[in-house]
C-alpha cells in the first residue's frame, strides 16, 4: 500500500467531522428554555432557583457584559430510548476555541444539588446511563456572561474589562438546547482514531509502527458505513484494536498525568467571578472523578478553597468527600500561585504559613511541593522560604516561556542566595492545560532534557479558567497511552508521587544558582503603578501593626487581634496574585485592588494607633507627657517601639543656596549636591571620602521617555528595542528653592512632573509626583553613576541577588529589565551607592566606557500606559520617593531602604516602652515580631542575616523568658528547647533566615 500520509489524514478529518463525532449523539429533541435575569451583581443560589423565568428560544440574545441569568430547561425522555445513555446538551453559545475565556454555566437540580459545569468543551449533562424512558427533566444552569477580553491577535483596546463601560449589549446567542442519545460506542471508536490518527502524525516517516497504524486506520475508515456509522461503529474498533494493544517499549518517557485547572485568581475577570469559576470546576471535576475510577484531579491555591467553602457549601460538601478518597489532591501550599518577584520577605513566607496551614487544617495534609506553573519568574531567595516553610520541591511551566533562552534542564536542583537547594521540575510537555494530544505527549518526550539519567515528566492536564478542568476525553485518551508503542506511558497520579518516582530515578540532578528569571513578562515590575504602591505600603504596615499589638499586649495586656491580621494579610497575599501585583487584569480587577488597599490601610492604622493608645495609657494625647516615637529601621535597637526624642526632622542640618551659573546647593555635613537650572543633579560629592558620585556631563535625575509598544502582550512586556528611541526630559518649566528643598516641575506630552529634592541625613531624597496622560509610553528616572561596577545587587527576599551590569552572554543581555524591593547597590572595592524607594520595582542597569573610565546607569521605572487589557492603565496622578545615598555599603542599603519604607510614627503621650526585642548587629534584619498564630502568647521573632556574610548577635528580649525554641514559617518547633534566659546567642550564615518563638515567663 501507498504510504501517504497527508491523504490518510485528510481522509481521517472530514470522516471525523462530518460523520462519526455527528453520531455521537444520533437522536435528539428539543428542550422547553425559559430565563431569569438577576439585575446586578450575581445573587444566592436559592434566590436564583426561586426566580420566576420568562420566554426564551434558542437562536435568542442573552447576557450583557458580566450579567448573570438562571435558565430552566425542561423536558421528557421518550419511552422509546429506555436502556439508551441520555445526556443534555445545553449550549450557552460556547465558541470551541476560546475555552475558558467566554461565558459559563453550573447546572443544579431543583434541590440546590449542583451537578456540573457547562463549558464550551464540556456542554453535555448526564440525564439517564441507561435511561428508563419517560423521566421528567428539570435543570437551573446559572450562567455568566462573561465578555471575551482576549483575542490574542490582536491585543486591541477594550471597555469590557470594567461592568461600569463594558455596555449592555448582550455578548452571547442561546445554541443547542436537546435531550440527546450517546452513543458510547461511537465516542470510544472517536477516541481510538484520534489518538492513533495524532501518534501516526507525531512518529518518523520511515517508522514502521507509523505505517502499523496507518493501514490499521485506513481498514477502520473502510470499516465505517457512512450511513450507518453507529452499527458500524463496533466492526471499525474492532479493525484497531491490534495497534492499540501493542505495548510501549521498555524505555518510553514516563509521563503522570495530573488533573489540573489552573485558574488564574482575577485576570480578564473580577474576584468575584473567579468564586464562581473555581466553584464551577470543583464541580465539574468531582462529578468526573465519581465516573471516571483511574482519575486524580490536584487543585492548588488555598484561598480558591476557601472561597469554595464560604461561599459554595454545596459544592464543598463533594470536594471534601472526594479529598476523603484521596482523588481531588490538595496541591502547593499556598495561599495564592503569586507573583514571587515583589512580593517582600515577609509576605512571602506568609504565603506559605496561609497556605499550608489551611490544608492542614482542613485536611490533615501538609504539602511538600510548591505548585506555581503561571508565575512570571523565581527571585533567588524563594529556596530558603520553601524549605522554611517545610517543603523542598517546586514545580512551574512558565520558564519554557523564555523568548532567547531555552533552560537547560527539566529536573534539577534550585539553589537560593543562602545555599538552600529545592528539587525542582518544568514539565518538558511546555503547558499547564495539556490536553492529552499526541502532539503533547510526544513533545513531552522529545524534549525533556534529561534523557540518559531520566526518563519521567509530570503533565499537568486540563482546561483552565473557565475551562471547566479535564475532560472525560483527555481520560479516555490517558487510558489508551497508558501503555502504547510509540507514545511515553501515561498514568494518573498525585504531585506528591511523581516527585517521589522523580527523586528516587534521578538522585543526583544539575544544580542551577540564583533566580530563575523569566525573559518574558518585564513589564509587569511597573504596569498599575497604584496597586504595587498599595501592596508595599500594606506589607509595611502589616509588620508594624503585628509590633505594635505584639508589644501593646505584653507591655500592656492589650488584646491581640489575631483575626483580624489573618483576615487582612489574606487579602493583602490575594492581591499578590500573579495577575493582580504584576498588573495584567483588567480595569475592574485593579480598580477594586485601589479601594481594597486603602481599607487595609484604614483598619491597619486603626489597629497601631489602637495599640499605641493602649501603651500610652491614660496619657494618650497629651503632648506635655512625652512622645511615644515608632522607628521603622528593622535591626539594631530600632524597628520597634520605643520612647524618647524623635530622630531629626527631615531636612535639619540642610544647607541651600543659589549656584554659579544657575540651579542650587544643597549641603549637609554628609553630602553636598548641585542642581543645575534644568533641575537635574550635577554633581553629589560624598564629603567623608571627597567621591563625586554623578560622572562629568551625565546628569542624574533625569527623566527619560520612551515609546512602549511591545510585540504582544501590552501589560506584560517591554521588548529590548523601547530603548532605540527615546527622550531626555531636560526642559523646565521652573527650579526654585522652597526653604531647604529644591522644587522642579516639567511638563511633556499631555503630561506634567513636580520634583522634590532635598537632603536628609546624607542622602539626597527625591519625591516624583507625575500627573501622567501618556499612552504607550515608558518612563524611567536615571542616575548615572561614577562607579565601574561588574555587578550591582537587588534586594530580594531575606537578602539580595546579584546581576552582571555587562552582557557577556545573552542570558545576562536578557535581564534588560529586573526587579528590585528597596535598594539597588552599586560599588568598586571600598566605595558605593544605593538608589532606595518607597513603591518601585523595575528597573535596568547599563555601563558605559569612554575615555575617562566606565560609569554606570541606574535607572528606576517609574510608569507605563498599555492599552490592554486595561486600556486606561495608569493614568492620573502618581507618587513616588526615592533617595540617593552615596557612600553606602550594603548595609546602609539595607537601613535606608527600610528608613524610607517603615516611615517614623509617634503618639503624644506616655512613658518610654521598652523594645519587645534587640539585635546588637546591624547587619541582623528582623522581618517580624508578633504573637504566634495559635493563641498562646508566645513571642514570634523572625530574622535574617542581610549583607551576604556571617553574624553573631545576641537577641535580648526585653520581657521574661521561659523557653526559646528554633521553628519553621508555621511556628511549629524545628530544634529543641533552650531556656538561656532574656539574651539569646544567634549565629546566622549569609542571608540565613531564622524564627524564634520565645515562650513568656
Amino acid at each position: 500500500m501507498h504510504d501517504d500520509r497527508a491523504l490518510v489524514e485528510a481522509r481521517l478529518k472530514r470522516v471525523l467531522d462530518e460523520r462519526i463525532r455527528p453520531a455521537i449523539y444520533p437522536e435528539s429533541v428539543p428542550l422547553e428554555i425559559s430565563v431569569w435575569h438577576a439585575p446586578g451583581e450575581p445573587v444566592p443560589v436559592a434566590e436564583g432557583l426561586a426566580a420566576t423565568p420568562g420566554p426564551i428560544a434558542v437562536g435568542d440574545p442573552w447576557g450583557p457584559p458580566w450579567s448573570t441569568s438562571w435558565f430552566t430547561v425542561t423536558g421528557t425522555v421518550p419511552r422509546e430510548w429506555s436502556g439508551k445513555i441520555v445526556e443534555a446538551i445545553l449550549d450557552l453559545g460556547f465558541d470551541p476555541g476560546k475555552v475558558g475565556f467566554q461565558c459559563e454555566g453550573l447546572v443544579y437540580r431543583p434541590d440546590g444539588t449542583p451537578v456540573k459545569s457547562l463549558n464550551p468543551r464540556t456542554p453535555w449533562v448526564r440525564i439517564g446511563s441507561p435511561a428508563g424512558g419517560g423521566e421528567e427533566v428539570r435543570l437551573h444552569i446559572e450562567a455568566a456572561s462573561n465578555p471575551v477580553i482576549l483575542d490574542y491577535h490582536p491585543f486591541l483596546p477594550t471597555q469590557l474589562g470594567d461592568k461600569e463601560t463594558a455596555g449592555s449589549d448582550p455578548l452571547y446567542r442561546l445554541g443547542r438546547m436537546e435531550l440527546a442519545v450517546f452513543d458510547k460506542t461511537v465516542w470510544e471508536l472517536v477516541m481510538d482514531l484520534e489518538v492513533l490518527g495524532e501518534l501516526m502524525l507525531e512518529l518518523p516517516a520511515d517508522s514502521g509502527r507509523r505505517l502499523e497504524i496507518l493501514r490499521a486506520v485506513n481498514r477502520a475508515l473502510d470499516a465505517v458505513d457512512l450511513q450507518d456509522v453507529g452499527g458500524s461503529a463496533e466492526a471499525a474498533r474492532a479493525e484497531l484494536t491490534g495497534v492499540l494493544s501493542s505495548p510501549a517499549v521498555p524505555s518510553a518517557h514516563r509521563v503522570t498525568a495530573v488533573g489540573h485547572a489552573h485558574i488564574d485568581s482575577a485576570w480578564l475577570w473580577p474576584l468575584r467571578e473567579t468564586v464562581r469559576k473555581v466553584a464551577r470546576t470543583a464541580s465539574n471535576m468531582t462529578a468526573l472523578l465519581e465516573d471516571e475510577p483511574d482519575f486524580v484531579f490536584a487543585m492548588s491555591q488555598a484561598q480558591q478553597w476557601a472561597w469554595i467553602k464560604e461561599h459554595r457549601p454545596e459544592v464543598w460538601a463533594k470536594v471534601t468527600k472526594a479529598v476523603a478518597a484521596g482523588r481531588f489532591v490538595p496541591t502547593g501550599g499556598m495561599w495564592v500561585e503569586s507573583d514571587t518577584n515583589m512580593p517582600g520577605s515577609e509576605a512571602m513566607a506568609r504565603q506559605f504559613v496561609h497556605g499550608k496551614r489551611f490544608f492542614i487544617d482542613e485536611f490533615g495534609v501538609d504539602n511538600e511541593e510548591v505548585w506555581l506553573p503561571d508565575t512570571f519568574g523565581f527571585a533567588a531567595g524563594l529556596p530558603q522560604i520553601i524549605k522554611a516553610a517545610g517543603a523542598k520541591r517546586l514545580l512551574t511551566q512558565k520558564i519554557s516561556w523564555s523568548q532567547t533562552n531555552t533552560f537547560p534542564h527539566h529536573t534539577f536542583l534550585w539553589e537560593g542566595i543562602d545555599g538552600t537547594r529545592v528539587f525542582t521540575h518544568f514539565p518538558p510537555v511546555d503547558t499547564y492545560n495539556c490536553s492529552m494530544t499526541g502532539r503533547e505527549l510526544a513533545h513531552a518526550a522529545r524534549n525533556f532534557k534529561d534523557k540518559g539519567v531520566a526518563r519521567h515528566s509530570l503533565a499537568p492536564t486540563g482546561y483552565g479558567d473557565g475551562g471547566g478542568g479535564t475532560t472525560r476525553e483527555m481520560v479516555a485518551k490517558a487510558a489508551r497511552v497508558r501503555d502504547l508503542e510509540g507514545s511515553p506511558r501515561v498514568e494518573w497520579n498525585t504531585p506528591d508521587h511523581f516527585f517521589a518516582a522523580a527523586e528516587a530515578e534521578y538522585p543526583n540532578p544539575p544544580v542551577w544558582v540564583g533566580e530563575l528569571y523569566l525573559e518574558l513578562h518585564r513589564a509587569t515590575l511597573t504596569s498599575q503603578a497604584k496597586t504595587k504602591q498599595g501592596n508595599r505600603r500594606s506589607e509595611a504596615l502589616l509588620r508594624e501593626a503585628e509590633l505594635w499589638a505584639a508589644t501593646a499586649a505584653v507591655r500592656a495586656g492589650a488584646e491581640y487581634p489575631y483575626q483580624a491580621l489573618d483576615r487582612i494579610w489574606k487579602t493583602v497575599l490575594l492581591h499578590q496574585f500573579h495577575d493582580i501585583l504584576p498588573g495584567s487584569s483588567i480595569a475592574w480587577v485593579h480598580r477594586e485592588a485601589r479601594r481594597t488597599y486603602e481599607l487595609v490601610a484604614e483598619e491597619l492604622n486603626a489597629i497601631i494607633d489602637g495599640a499605641q493608645r493602649a501603651l500610652a495609657g491614660d496619657a494618650a494625647g497629651d503632648a506635655s507627657r512625652g512622645t511615644l516615637v515608632f522607628n521603622g529601621a528593622p535591626h539594631a535597637r530600632a524597628g520597634v517601639p520605643a520612647g524618647g526624642a524623635a530622630p531629626a526632622a527631615t531636612g535639619a542640618g540642610t544647607e541651600a543656596r543659589s549656584r554659579e551659573g544657575g540651579g542650587y546647593v544643597l549641603a549637609d555635613d554628609r553630602l553636598q549636591v548641585e542642581i543645575d537650572g534644568r533641575g537635574l543633579v550635577v554633581s553629589a560629592v560624598d564629603r567623608s571620602s571627597g567621591r563625586e558620585t554623578v560622572p562629568q556631563g551625565r546628569p542624574a535625575n533625569l527623566l527619560q521617555l520612551h515609546p512602549d509598544f511591545p510585540n504582544k502582550w501590552d501589560a506584560w512586556d517591554v521588548d529590548e528595542f523601547y530603548r532605540n528611541t527615546g527622550t531626555d526630559l531636560t526642559d523646565a518649566d521652573e527650579v526654585r528653592l522652597d526653604g531647604d528643598a529644591v522644587v522642579v516641575r516639567r511638563s511633556f506630552g499631555d503630561s506634567s512632573v513636580t520634583q522634590r529634592l532635598t537632603l536628609v541625613q546624607g542622602r539626597l531624597e527625591i519625591e516624583t509626583e507625575v500627573d501622567w496622560h501618556e499612552r504607550e509610553k515608558f518612563l524611567k528616572l536615571a542616575f548615572p553613576l561614577d562607579v565601574r561596577a561588574d555587578r550591582y545587587a537587588s534586594e530580594s527576599q531575606f537578602g539580595h541577588v546579584y546581576r552582571a551590569t555587562h552582557t557577556n552572554t545573552s542570558w545576562e543581555a536578557a535581564k534588560f529589565e529586573a526587579c528590585n524591593h528597596r535598594f539597588v547597590h552599586l560599588e568598586e572595592p571600598g566605595w558605593g551607592v544605593a538608589l532606595v524607594n518607597d513603591s518601585t520595582y523595575g528597573h535596568d542597569v547599563t555601563r558605559d566606557v569612554d575615555e575617562t573610565g566606565t560609569t554606570t546607569t541606574l535607572r528606576a521605572s517609574l510608569l507605563r500606559a498599555p492599552r490592554f487589557p486595561d486600556p486606561e492603565t495608569d493614568q492620573g496622578v502618581h507618587r513616588f520617593r526615592h533617595a540617593l545615598v552615596p557612600g553606602a555599603t550594603i548595609g546602609d542599603a539595607v537601613r535606608e531602604g527600610w528608613f524610607i519604607n517603615q516611615p517614623e510614627r509617634r503618639v503624644p503621650g506616655g512613658a518610654e516602652v521598652a523594645p519587645l526585642v534587640r539585635v546588637d548587629d546591624d547587619a541582623v534584619v528582623v522581618s517580624a515580631v508578633k504573637l504566634a498564630d495559635d493563641g498562646s502568647g508566645d513571642v514570634v521573632v523572625r530574622f535574617h542575616e542581610s549583607t551576604g556574610g556571617r553574624a553573631a548577635t545576641t537577641l535580648r528580649a526585653g520581657f521574661p523568658v521561659a523557653e526559646v525554641v528554633t521553628t519553621d514559617l508555621l511556628e511549629r518547633p524545628t530544634g529543641e528547647p533552650q531556656r538561656p534566659g532574656d539574651a539569646i546567642p544567634v549565629t546566622l550564615r549569609p542571608f540565613e533566615l531564622v524564627t524564634l518563638r520565645i515562650k513568656r515567663a
